[in-house]
């Protein structure tokens, strides 16, 4: 067991502030993220209020309806912690049979019937595990660049009982039937720009990070170092973008988790963006910046995994 730092817990996870979430008035978000060797909650007056050592880079975090947090703890074991700080369940990925090599743990995702959804890179596969650490389900994904580092991205299960999964070094979002068929499928390009090395905010590529499916029928995606936010049609057109040097004193770096909230409004994960750039902000579909978050004292210049707290109705992200 890892020895947690000392903190002071300031108030329960499960106590939310109520927020608007129109375009006007004061935000309070609170942020729950993972960098920098911990899980953290920073209060909207910008306090840590509950923080436990964290021993990975994580590209995805939770906070559960409960008041859990759901996190990784290192490349390959995810756990599921209560405000005190206790583990209520765990699992580990291990290589599957007939594979020796690396296994990491990029995405994963608590379903609504209990059961945890992970996607295992290395594994090239999909799983449904229960609170007993059973695997109940095992979908194998379509790799053509395997990487155990780089297999996958985020992955969800959508409501029809897909999978929405991002395959960073294919630079591809596909979308998997309930019996692992690729039903769709969108591949990125480099958006006009010349391919340009390195994870700061020079950095472009077309290494995809995370996706979602809005309501529309319509693709939200974040192009990781792509630099960009882009909502594709289902036939592949691109309606919506926002460019890596669109917002004034804003730059899109490693573009990571996206947040749609009730009112459209974006919140966009901007990683490896240095200090002079938020790590987080909220945008309008008409691409006006109405709240940001900038803490390099909490989190450093790899905050991945976020999650934006205290929006009121339910969240895409």
């Amino acid at each position: 067991m890892h020895r947690f730092w000392a903190v002071v817990v300031l108030c329960s996870l499960t106590a939310l502030p109520a927020i608007a979430d129109e375009p006007s008035g004061e935000r309070a978000y609170r942020v729950l993220g993972q960098d920098r060797g911990h899980v953290a909650i920073v209060s909207a007056s910008g306090e840590v209020e509950w923080e436990v050592p964290s021993g990975t880079t994580a590209h995805d975090i939770a906070l559960l309806p409960g008041g859990n947090v759901l996190f990784p703890l290192n490349d390959t074991t995810l756990v599921e912690m209560t405000p005190e700080k206790k583990v209520v369940w765990r699992f580990e990925s291990k290589p599957k049979a007939g594979y020796t090599g690396r296994v990491e743990v990029h995405a994963f995702q608590r379903l609504a019937d209990g059961v945890t959804m992970i996607a295992e890179s290395g594994n090239r596969r999909l799983i449904e595990v229960d609170r007993d650490g059973k695997v109940l389900k095992e979908l194998a994904l379509t790799v053509d660049r395997p990487d155990p580092h780089r297999d996958t991205r985020l992955a969800r299960k959508l409501e029809n009982g897909h999978y929405l999964v991002c395959h960073e070094a294919d630079a591809t979002v596909r979308e998997y039937d309930g019996a692992g068929k690729v039903v769709w499928s969108y591949t990125l390009d480099l958006g006009g720009r010349p391919r340009s090395p390195g994870h700061g905010p020079e950095g472009h590529g077309s290494e995809v990070y995370g996706a979602y499916r809005l309501a529309n029928g319509h693709t939200l995606i974040a192009t990781g170092n792509g630099n960009r936010v882009i909502e594709v049609t289902p036939d592949g057109k691109i309606v919506w973008t926002l460019g890596h040097d669109e917002l004034p004193g804003i730059r899109l770096a490693w573009v990571t988790m996206l947040e749609v909230l009730p009112s459209g409004n974006v919140i966009v994960g901007n990683c490896h963006a240095g200090p002079a750039n938020p790590q987080l902000f909220e945008v309008t579909r008409e691409k006006k910046v109405v709240w940001s978050f900038k803490d390099h004292k909490t989190f450093g210049d790899s905050l991945a995994a976020t999650q934006v707290l205290g929006v009121r109705g339910p969240v895409v992200r």
